[in-house]
């Protein structure tokens, strides 16, 4: 099955992108904010977690931060009742399926996941039905419904040593995302890896010709990039011409970009993902100067998180995630077994 996925067609509605957040806002208005959130949490036994790409001050507000897989960890080891998932829906899902026991929230239903909904659990059933016997290997970023279809999930920085892990004779269907895929099957070398075409429209929106442009006026600048960005060939390209030297370029996942910024040395770092990822990377190493490829790239799911949604989530108990049992064992299932593999990396 071969399905071009229209990243238009997952845009967010302009209308999802609440405007108001506490950017500039008085310090004594952020810090009033900031200790009403952590009130209403110790009222209602509730840890908060933040993705990377979350606004800056609900980062700062959160008790933990980090990649998806990352944060449903924290979620599942956590001793609060109730887990605030700032993210998008798939995760407070993650950790719906590694926490079953807790209340899971969401601060806002709404937000979904262009990446996600690019393959559903019908269309991954469609797609094993013409290749029997293929191993099913899903990125993390996927909901429930496709876990449960899976037989091994991966996280950006593992996905190499997953696949690697499966006996060479065998097929793979590797979903949802095709840039990552494309970067698999170019380190392992596989020919028999199908990859489904599915993207982050936010990721996918970094293109090559701005990243050679950048990389061109400032060449001392290593370069951070996401596999999941459109990019992320391009950035290979420079390296392998001369063009970048290849020890300045640096496929990462979220995790591993906040790894690789606390020990860097460079004076400048170019980077690209999700801008919000860019007050973590600030914030780990003050002393440089990250910029990203390009400062359009926003995910306006993610933003759908806001001041106001977070303190109405803790105060009301809304909106709250559910993963039916049958579901949530099966999709536990593949994530477990890509722990038992070995190195399960971070999240995305």
């Amino acid at each position: 099955m071969t399905v071009t996925v229209d990243a238009q067609a997952h845009q967010p509605p302009t209308d999802l992108v609440e405007p108001r957040s506490l950017d500039g806002a008085a310090d004594d208005v952020v810090e009033q904010w900031a200790a009403e959130v952590r009130r209403l949490a110790r009222e209602r036994d509730a840890v908060v977690l933040a993705h990377n790409y979350q606004r800056p001050e609900i980062q700062d507000v959160a008790d933990h931060t980090g990649d998806s897989l990352a944060l449903s960890r924290i979620a599942a080891a956590a001793d609060a009742s109730t887990i605030v998932f700032c993210g998008v829906h798939f995760m407070a899902e993650t950790a719906k399926i590694l926490a079953p026991e807790k209340t899971v929230l969401i601060p806002d239903a709404r937000a979904g996941c262009s990446l996600a909904d690019s393959i559903t659990a019908d269309q991954l059933r469609e797609w094993k039905v013409e290749h029997p016997g293929a191993v099913v290997v899903s990125y993390v970023n996927t909901t429930a419904a496709v876990k449960a279809e899976t037989d091994v999930c991966c996280t950006s920085s593992n996905a190499v040593d997953v696949v690697a892990s499966i006996p060479e004779d065998r097929e793979v269907l590797f979903l949802p995302d095709q840039f990552l895929g494309a970067h698999v099957r170019r380190e392992t070398g596989r020919t028999n890896l199908h990859v489904w075409a599915g993207e982050c429209h936010v990721h996918a929106g970094i293109n090559g010709a701005e990243l050679t442009a950048r990389a061109q006026a400032d060449p001392e600048a290593d370069l951070f990039v996401h596999p999941e960005c459109g990019c992320a060939t391009s950035a290979l390209y420079l390296a392998g011409e001369g063009a970048v030297p290849r020890e300045q370029v640096h496929i990462l996942s979220t995790g591993g970009m906040l790894d690789a910024a606390k020990n860097t040395t460079k004076a400048s770092v170019l980077v690209a993902t999700e801008v919000g990822m860019l007050h973590q990377l600030r914030r780990a190493n003050p002393a440089v100067d990250f910029r990203p490829v390009n400062e359009r790239a926003a995910c306006g799911y993610m933003k759908t998180i806001t001041p106001g949604s977070l303190t109405r989530a803790l105060r009301e108990g809304r909106d709250e995630v559910h993963v039916d049992a049958a579901t949530a064992e099966k999709a536990r299932a593949s994530v477990q077994r890509m722990i038992e593999i070995g190195h399960s990396g971070g999240g995305e």
